[in-house]
């Protein structure tokens, strides 16, 4: 599978924005955004030409998609899944990006990235109602138990990551036991779950043309 595996705050930086791809670090004045916010490159310093048109639908479908960590192909994959329902066709994808188990255990609070969300189910400490589940981009649906596998409970990351993110609360779609490190999925995500700043309409009118 392909992944990228350059320096992410290069990443940040190219958006304009924090992509918390880094989890606490973002938190800090170390970040990239806080000491460099301007584009990557020789040229970066210059000043930003003025993005109209694809240009802007383009770098919204880029952040997204570097927002959830994952590929061009799988994500106009999950576009299409998301045309192809009744739903709002922006709103049933953020649904689909969101139901991610990757995204799950990060929105719970288990691990303090995305990145490190995926590393802990591609490593098998996460189990889906009972079963371990290694694939990061397995879909939850609503009832589902989330829950850390009994013999990964132990992991110093995982109690870092909790310790970390104990100020953070999770979305009204999830319910977590911080103590038996496990969760369910109440109800299925709504455009509203979303509590970043994501223009939707434009990824949709840049693969409709």
């Amino acid at each position: 599978m392909a992944r990228y595996r350059e320096a992410v705050c290069r990443l940040c930086r190219r958006e304009g924005q924090k992509l918390f791809l880094k989890g606490q670090r973002c938190m800090t004045d170390k970040c990239a955004i806080e000491k460099r916010n301007f584009p990557p490159g020789q040229h970066g310093k210059a000043r930003r030409p003025k993005t109209v048109g694809y240009g802007l639908q383009l770098r919204e479908k880029q952040k997204v998609r570097r927002l959830y960590g994952i590929q061009e192909n799988q994500f106009r994959n999950y576009f299409e899944k998301a045309a192809a329902s009744k739903d709002v066709t922006g709103a049933a994808l953020l649904a689909m990006l969101e139901r991610r188990l990757d995204n799950v255990v990060y929105r719970m609070g288990l691990a303090t990235s995305r990145a490190e969300a995926r590393q802990l189910v591609r490593h098998g400490h996460i189990g889906v109602a009972g079963r371990r589940v290694n694939i990061p981009g397995f879909q939850v649906a609503a009832g589902q138990e989330i829950a850390v596998m009994e013999a990964s409970r132990n992991l110093k990351a995982m109690a870092r990551a909790l310790d970390l993110t104990s100020h953070r609360g999770v979305p009204p779609w999830l319910e977590f036991d911080r103590e038996q490190m496990k969760g369910r999925v109440v109800s299925l995500p709504r455009r509203e779950d979303v509590n970043f700043p994501i223009q939707e309409q434009m990824i949709v009118e840049l693969y409709s043309k």
